[in-house]
């Protein structure tokens, strides 16, 4: 299927950091945000929010880590997108031993790149699920300036698991360094109840950042349905798309925070 037609108002072209090379997909104009997919791949609901950080005054670029461009999100192309990208890509780590995943030193050199071309105050970056974490670690580089954390799932494996995030003490200790110095705040989202989520993970947020960790935690039962039921996906899959609902108050703060921070 053609599936990669949900992507047709986005310019596409291949990044090469010298180590590995992804296909991005960019549409808009302004400062540069970059929207980091989750499980299980580009989908159409991940193109939903990138073309409403565009149409607010933004560029956004969508990088392709695993699964297909645009290809909806089904249980099975799920769980074989995870099996696949956890046993077979070493790109990413899903353990709890604080290191980050190799492929966030790609998305630095796509961060430096996009905002020498499209300029502001710097970049912003989400990260979604098993990517949710990503945005923290990419705060390493000097452009990146408004990380999103959404349902940061990321380690899934290991000891502690839930106390820990995927970014490694340095990278925490050079985030935390340059909120202060540079009056930065980063946003994390999770929906209460979320096993893959767990409080402890968020209190490891509150407790490094403090005040400038924004959390926005969110009932379950505001959660637009989806398969198995699971409340999760704040900005895409489980998104009830109505004004006033808590997830779409969230899809605007994350927006806002954006514009506020790009100079968009």
């Amino acid at each position: 299927m053609a599936y990669e037609a949900a992507l047709a108002n986005y310019l596409a072209f291949d990044f090469d950091d010298g180590r590995w090379t992804r296909k991005v997909y960019r549409r808009g104009s302004g400062p540069a945000v970059i929207v980091i997919h989750e499980m299980p791949g580009l989908h159409p609901l991940v193109i939903r929010f990138a073309d409403r950080v565009a149409a607010a005054g933004m560029t956004v670029f969508l990088p392709s880590l695993f699964g297909e461009p645009g290809r909806p999100v089904t249980t099975g192309y799920a769980l074989g997108t995870m099996l696949k990208t956890i046993c077979i890509a070493r790109e990413f780590n899903v353990w709890a031993n604080d290191k980050s995943s190799r492929i966030v030193d790609w998305l630095r050199a796509l961060a430096r790149k996009v905002h020498a071309e499209c300029g502001g105050r710097g970049v912003g970056a989400v990260g979604m699920c098993f990517t949710g974490g990503f945005a923290l670690a990419m705060m390493t580089e000097p452009s990146v300036v408004a990380p999103v954390l959404s349902q940061p799932s990321n380690p899934i494996l290991g000891k502690n698991k839930k106390a820990k995030t995927d970014a490694s003490p340095a990278e925490i200790r050079c985030a935390r360094e340059r909120m202060e110095k540079e009056d930065l705040s980063m946003i994390g989202l999770r929906f209460f109840k979320d096993s893959f989520v767990p409080e402890e993970r968020f209190d490891l947020y509150k407790r490094e950042f403090g005040s400038r960790f924004e959390a926005i935690e969110i009932d379950p039962k505001d959660a637009a349905p989806a398969p198995g039921g699971m409340a999760h996906s704040v900005l895409t899959i489980n998104l009830k798309d109505v004004p006033g609902e808590p997830t779409k108050q969230a899809e605007d703060r994350v927006i806002a925070f954006f514009r506020e921070r790009t100079g968009a």
